[in-house]
C-alpha cells in the first residue's frame, strides 16, 4: 500500500492501516476506487478504477489530488483532469469540479487544503478556492473564493467565517 492511500484510508475509516483493513478494502467500493486511482501506473488498476468509474458514476480523472482525500456517499462524482486539489478535502455525492471552456475562466480549478465540497455543489472555471471554505451543497461556485470562507446558494454568496470547515473535516492528516 502506498502512504497516499494510507492517508485515504485514515480519513475515510478513521483506522490506521492493518491487517484488518483488507476487510474493508473487501467490503467497500469507495476504498478499491480510491486504491484504484492512487495506483493508476499499474494497468489492472487502470481497468478496474474504468469499470468502477462506469459501475458508481465516479470519474475522478485528476492526477494531482493531494493526501487524505475523502469521498462521502461515492456515486456520481465527477472531478476534471486538470483540476487540481489538496490535502484533507472531501466531495460528496453529486458534486461536480469541472472545467469552463469559455471566456476569462477558461480552465479547471484549484481547490486548496481543508476544502468540504456539499452534495450537487458545483465548481467550475479557472478559479481558486481557498484553504479552510466550505462549499455548501448545491451551490454553484465559478468565482474566486478566499480562505476560511463558507459559499452558499445559487448564485454562490461568500461568507467569511473562521474555521469554517470545523466539524465537518474529521481524521485530518
Amino acid at each position: 500500500m502506498n502512504a497516499v492511500f494510507r492517508a485515504d484510508y485514515y480519513r475515510m475509516t478513521g483506522k490506521k492501516w492493518g491487517i484488518r483493513s483488507w476487510l474493508d478494502l473487501i467490503t467497500r467500493y469507495d476504498l478499491r476506487y480510491l486504491l484504484h486511482i492512487r495506483s493508476r501506473r499499474n494497468v489492472l488498476f487502470t481497468l478496474k478504477s474504468l469499470r468502477a468509474s462506469r459501475k458508481y458514476g465516479l470519474e475522478i480523472l485528476s492526477s494531482d489530488i493531494g493526501e487524505g482525500l475523502y469521498i462521502g456517499h461515492a456515486h456520481n462524482i465527477n472531478v476534471h483532469p486538470q483540476a487540481l486539489i489538496g490535502k484533507n478535502c472531501n466531495l460528496n455525492k453529486g458534486c461536480t469540479v469541472g472545467r469552463e471552456n469559455r471566456g476569462k475562466r477558461n480552465g479547471a480549478p484549484t481547490i486548496g487544503n481543508e476544502v468540504w465540497i456539499g452534495s450537487n455543489a458545483v465548481v467550475v472555471g479557472k478559479i481558486v478556492i481557498g484553504d479552510d471554505v466550505l462549499i455548501a451543497p448545491n451551490a454553484y461556485v465559478n468565482f474566486d473564493v478566499p480562505s476560511h470562507s463558507v459559499v452558499m446558494g445559487n448564485p454562490g454568496k461568500i461568507i467569511p467565517r473562521e474555521n469554517a470547515t470545523e466539524g465537518y473535516i474529521t481524521y485530518k492528516v
